[in-house]
């Protein structure tokens, strides 16, 4: 399960990739360590088919089965949970990513902790999307709103870190298919994410 990422990207580096969008359209600060339950830039469609960018907390409210923990990963796509924001395309929404962090299976044998390890595209295209869903807080604005992404089985450069799942990575244009088509096509964009076009990335 991914639990942390960056969105190192400025607003130019958005339009250039994503369009044209509205809301806080300011330059954005360095979003250095995204976990779940911190602020994060998303793009969603209005009902006009525009984008617009808002700041939303990763992890929808926890159901009675979870426990009242935040849920910042979907896996099943038919879950009942998670059913009326996949058919709903204004419910969707693209998740902006520089990079992402999965954790070794097993700690280091000297610092006894879970190493930390990154994956992201080539250097000459650092951006994409994560597949989102998206909901509401309270009318009175005290909480929300909240976001969650897809996740799939791992292909084979995630996956010798973390071979339960990985997050559902999108170039530009399978972004907007993803909000824009029906549900059956747009949840058939939820696959592992070529090999070839992403990388393990070596931190210095």
């Amino acid at each position: 399960m991914c639990n942390l990422y960056t969105m190192t990207a400025t607003v130019d580096e958005l339009k250039r990739l994503f369009g044209p969008f509205e809301g806080d359209t300011a330059n954005l600060p360095p979003f250095d360590e995204i976990y779940p339950g911190r602020a994060a830039p998303v793009l969603r469609e209005t009902g006009e088919g525009r984008l617009k960018l808002e700041t939303m907390t990763w992890g929808f409210p926890g159901p009675a089965a979870a426990k009242g923990r935040p849920v910042t990963n979907v896996r099943n796509l038919d879950s009942p949970f998670w059913r009326s924001a996949l058919s709903e395309r204004t419910r969707r929404c693209i998740v902006p990513v520089t990079r992402f962090c999965e954790w070794t299976a097993e700690p280091d044998p000297v610092t006894k902790r879970k190493a930390k390890v990154w994956f992201g595209l080539h250097e000459h295209e650092p951006l994409f999307a994560f597949a989102g869903l998206w909901r509401p807080g309270a009318k009175d604005g005290s909480d929300g709103p909240f976001m969650a992404f897809l996740t799939c089985a791992p292909n084979d450069t995630v996956g010798t870190v973390h071979p339960k799942a990985m997050p559902v990575m999108l170039r530009a244009g399978d972004a907007l298919d993803w909000l824009r088509h029906e549900r059956e096509q747009a949840c058939a964009l939820a696959v592992p994410f070529p090999d070839a076009d992403m990388r393990r990335i070596e931190l210095d």
